[in-house]
Parts: structure tokens; sequence; C-alpha cells
């Protein structure tokens, strides 16, 4: 199954039961942000009424006036306590921000880490498609800025969202009370206003898919450009990948300001609404003012609520790119749910010596169903045999380990995996009978402990140590951390031939029975090569399936089966 172009709509419903069902790790913090924010708006409708009677007390528009026109106590008592109020809510204030910023900064990062967690997860639980459909920069930008953004759509957004409908809803309610003709007034421009979204969300969710997938071929280039700058400087071609940096971040930046010019446009003309209403309010109580109808609190009090509800509007027009950012973000990671998952059973391991059987194979790859990689083929890779598989580049002994692996299935025919007493189709479950060495330097960046745990974390120093002298790789007794020495990516440190030695001494640590080495002497001496087979092939207690072009293996061989489509 191929995953999907960025190109096809997904329907927003369903990407709201994405939403939805991806929001299980973050509710806690969605309930505590909720709280947050209706507490803001009960603080923020609360300072309005206290900004009233406070502006009311101290025009003497309240409370009684003493004849000799000295402040009576009583008024000052009003006012000390209008004023303790102000002070009371704006602590609030501060106290909610804090509390916010802290739910924000502590359970956010935990919620994204979980949710990059089951994302990765997901990718290596898949099946394995044969081809990637998608270059590992832009996998990595989706587990990066995509993930963020779900995150934070749905533990932030939306309980923002919810605080901004209490608070319009609760100061419409306050100016209908107060004058109910101006409420009216202000809240007329909504419905165009959601016209008008409803136009802008399907032309920005465009833009903003055009734009992501241009960033994510702007990381891929520098991937690519920075794991590969051996090759980029042997080549001499540390311009030409710039240059084409160069070009790509052009693509960008032009899809970047298409995006800003419509989006400024559109803030352009939802503002001049906003001003307008902000306009016809201040005018309608700057007359009743001076018709005598209304009292200076009063006028402070239409205003601040006509921006408590245009505020809430403003706002949800700032969530309106949010939600087209999260719909672009949701499609681009619900694309890892269409790869089907591997089968999940229990590990099968087998006792003593496997043996691998195929069975009349033929595969061919799904995007290429006539081109046959493999075609009717049978052979018995007998339990404590070593068998050598050679053939020409693209012939197939690539895809026919991987059908060992479980990771390819044949698409006819049957893989088996079997010792004396038992036999069973190859799924992943009899993938703990094999130890796996891929050709090329496949250590991870740490201590060269770390990378022989990822063969056998329970390892102990002494099955460490024996691994390492059947790699012929106990040099590393000789450097100056030993086991515990720091590689960086790729095994930068060490020669190609150490690297692929101690790759060969992690797979060791497996114990499994069934061997397979995928060119995994190509970086060794010939003397190094000799010793280290010697080593392997010394008893009969492994079945040893070698993939090579080298000559010099076939003499450690008892069979020898050459692929040629």
């Amino acid at each position: 199954m191929k995953i999907k172009s960025l190109h096809t709509n997904i329907p927003i419903r369903s990407i709201l039961r994405w939403l939805w069902r991806s929001s299980a790790d973050n509710r806690l913090q969605a309930v505590l942000n909720t709280v947050i924010g209706l507490l803001e708006t009960v603080v923020s409708l609360a300072s309005v009424w206290a900004m009233k009677n406070a502006i009311d007390i101290a025009s003497q528009q309240v409370g009684l006036q003493g004849q000799s026109g000295a402040v009576p106590t009583s008024q000052r008592e009003d006012l000390m306590w209008a004023i303790a109020i102000m002070a009371g809510l704006i602590l609030s204030t501060f106290a909610l921000r804090v509390a916010s910023v802290w739910v924000r900064n502590i359970l956010g990062i935990k919620a994204q880490n979980r949710m990059q967690q089951r994302m990765l997860s997901r990718i290596l639980h898949s099946q394995y498609q044969g081809r990637d459909a998608l270059h590992s920069g832009d996998v990595l930008n989706r587990l990066e800025q995509d993930v963020a953004t779900v995150v934070n759509f749905v533990a932030e957004t939306l309980p923002d969202i919810l605080s901004i409908f209490t608070l319009f809803l609760g100061a419409f309610g306050y100016l209908f009370i107060l004058d109910y003709r101006l409420a009216l007034v202000i809240v007329i421009l909504f419905p165009l206003f959601l016209l008008l979204s409803k136009l802008y969300v399907g032309r920005m969710r465009q833009l903003n898919r055009d734009v992501r997938e241009s960033d994510s071929m702007v990381q891929s280039i520098l991937q690519d450009s920075v794991q590969n700058r051996l090759l980029v400087k042997s080549l001499e071609s540390e311009d030409s990948l710039v240059d084409r940096l160069d070009d790509e971040h052009r693509i960008l930046r032009r899809k970047v300001v298409r995006k800003t010019y419509f989006s400024v446009f559109s803030n352009v003309v939802v503002s001049m609404g906003f001003a307008t209403g902000y306009l016809v309010a201040f005018g309608w109580s700057a007359f009743r003012l001076a018709a005598g109808t209304l009292t200076y609190g009063g006028m402070t009090a239409f205003l601040q609520l006509v921006n408590r509800i245009q505020g809430p509007a403003r706002n949800l027009a700032r969530t309106v790119p949010k939600f087209v950012s999260v719909f672009t973000a949701a499609e681009r990671l619900m694309m890892f749910e269409e790869i089907p998952l591997e089968e999940e059973k229990e590990p099968q391991l087998l006792d003593g010596c496997c043996g691998v059987e195929f069975s009349d194979v033929s595969f061919a790859y799904a995007d290429e169903p006539d081109k046959m990689i493999l075609s009717h083929f049978s052979f018995d890779f007998r339990p404590g045999t070593c068998t050598a598989v050679t053939g020409r580049t693209g012939a197939g002994k690539t895809t026919l380990l991987r059908m060992i692996l479980a990771i390819l299935a044949p698409v006819s025919g049957r893989v088996y995996i079997y010792n004396k007493v038992e036999r069973m189709e190859a799924s992943p479950s009899t993938r703990c009978n094999i130890i796996y060495v891929p050709q090329g330097n496949t250590l991870l960046s740490g201590t060269i402990r770390d990378n022989l745990l990822l063969g056998n974390p329970d390892a102990t120093e002494a099955e460490m140590s024996e691994a390492l002298r059947m790699a012929c790789a106990d040099f590393v007794d000789d450097l100056p951390d030993g086991i515990d020495t720091v590689v960086t990516e790729n095994g930068g440190g060490l020669s190609e031939g150490q690297a692929q030695r101690i790759c060969i001494a992690r797979a060791l640590l497996r114990k499994s029975s069934l061997m397979i080495l995928d060119e995994a002497t190509s970086a060794l001496d010939e003397g190094t090569e000799r010793q280290l087979l010697k080593n392997l092939f010394e008893n009969k207690s492994r079945t040893v399936i070698f993939i090579t072009h080298r000559p010099a293996v076939l003499k450690y061989c008892d069979a020898h089966v050459e692929i040629d489509r």
C-alpha cells in the first residue's frame, strides 16, 4: 500500500475523529487549560464590573454625597473596597497566567513526547513496503513539527476556543442587560465573519499544505547533505548542493509570500469590520453620556464589554489559521496509519539449530507486479550448514534475505523456518531465531556498549567480551575508554572495518541459531576476514547464509546458490 499524495484532501470530519482519538494523552492538559481559561473569563468579566463600580463611586454617581462637599466615610470605605476587589482580580489574573505557563511547559512537553513515541512506534511496527514512499527528512519533519502542531491544538487551542466562546457569551449577556440594542448591533457582523471564514479556510488549507510540503523538501536536502558530507566533498559538489538548497528556499519563500499575502488581506478585511463595530459602540455610548442616560462608569463598561465581545471574535479569526495548520498536520500524520501494521504474535523461538526452506517462491513489488524479482525459487538452507548466496546486483539477493526476516512476503510460494521437530512459516514472530548483519556501517551514535546492548539488553560483560572476540573486534580493549568509547553517527571515530566488526559482535549477542550476513566483511582485509570466518564457522551450532560478492568466502561454505533473474 502506498502512502497517499499530500494533495489528497482527507474529509474534515475524518480529521476531527482522528484528532479526538489522538487527544487521549493530552486530555489532562486540555482539561487544566480549559479550567484556567474559564477562570480567566470569569475574572475578566468581574474586572469590568469592578472598574465600572469603582469609577461610579469615585465620580459620586453611586453612594452618598455629603452636604458640605466632603466625601462621606461610607463612600470612602466603598471606594477602598472597590479598589481592593480590583487588586484581588489583578492578582488572580497573574496567578492564572503563571498556572497556564506551568501547564504548557510541563505537561505540554510530556504530551508531545508521548505522541512522538506513539508515531515512531507506529512507523517501526508497520509493514515494510519495499521502497520508502517518504524521505527520512520528511518523516522527521512530520514527527517534529506536525506532532507539535497537533498537540498544541488539542491541548491549548481547543481549550482557548472554549474560553473565547464563554467570554463572548458572558460579555454579550452583560452588554445586553445594559443596552440590548447596542449588543445586537455589535454581533450583527458575525454571520458575515462566518461566511468569510469558510472561504478563507479552503484557500488557506491549500496554501498551508504547499508550504509544509516545501519545508519537508528543504529538510530532506539538509539531511542528505549532512549525512553524506564526505561523499559530497569527494565529488566536489558542495556548491551544487548549496545551489539546490537555494532553489528550494526560493520555492518555499514564494509559497510563504503567497500565503502571507492572502492572510494579510483577510486580516485587513476582518479588522476593518471590528474597527467599524468599535466606532459604533463609542459613538453610541458618547451620545448617551451627553444625553445623561449613561454614567461615566457605564460608558467605560460599554467600551470594555464591546472589546470583550470583539476580542473573542479577533481570537477566533486568529484560530482559523491554527485549524488550517492542524488539518494539514493531521493529514500528514494520518498517512502513517495507512501503512498496515505487522502481525503481532508472541516470539516463536525454536530449539536447536534452525534451517530455512524456500518452496516455489516468487516475488514482485506491488507497484511493478510484472517485474519478478524472484521466480519459482526453491532451496533448502539446511540446519548447521553455511551457504554463500551470490549474483549480480539487483538479482534478488537482498529480497531473499528480507523474506527470511519476514520483512517482505512472497507473492506466491512459502518460506519456512524449521528445526528437527517444528516447521513454521516465516513471520515477524519467527524473527527471534535470526541474527542479521546488514551491509555497511550500521552503528548508532552512543557508546560501543550501547550498540552491543541493542543485540541483547541483558548481555553480561563476559558475553560482550566473547562476542567482540568472535567478531575480531577485541581492538575495543585498547581504546582509551574501552567498551564505553563514544562513537558518533554511523560509527564516527572508527574505521569502516572496525565499525563492521562491532556490528557483527552486536548481532552475535542475540544467541539465535540462524545467521544472515549481508556483505558483512566487505570492509575487512583478507587476514581479518579469514580469522572472522574461521571463528564463525568453527562449529556447526549455527546455520549461516552469506550474501557476498567475495570469492574468498566460498571456500568456507558448504553450498553455493547463485541468484539470477
